[in-house]
């Protein structure tokens, strides 16, 4: 991944546009502060899948944790147990 500022982003934009089409992420700096990133689409699309399959597993595991546990008496006073 290569870092270009955005005045240089702007004057060779359609450069960087050929780069991320062959796969390249750039990112868009201002005063060496990242501001942005250019990617594919496909990346993106990838990418948001493999977040909805995280999100996922991590309710299945949290699922199968809340199965063993009981919890008895008042929600505010398990509260403040927990607490202390």
């Amino acid at each position: 991944m290569k870092a270009i500022p955005v005045y240089e982003a702007k004057n060779r934009f359609s450069e960087l546009i050929a780069a991320v089409e062959r796969g390249d992420q750039v990112t868009i700096t201002r005063r060496g502060v990242p501001v942005a990133r250019l990617v594919a689409e496909a990346a993106l699309v990838t990418d948001e899948a493999g977040q909805r399959q995280r999100v996922a597993s991590a309710l299945e595991r949290l699922r199968r944790i809340r199965n063993g546990l009981a919890l008895e008496g008042d929600l505010k006073a398990i509260a403040r147990d927990g607490l202390d």
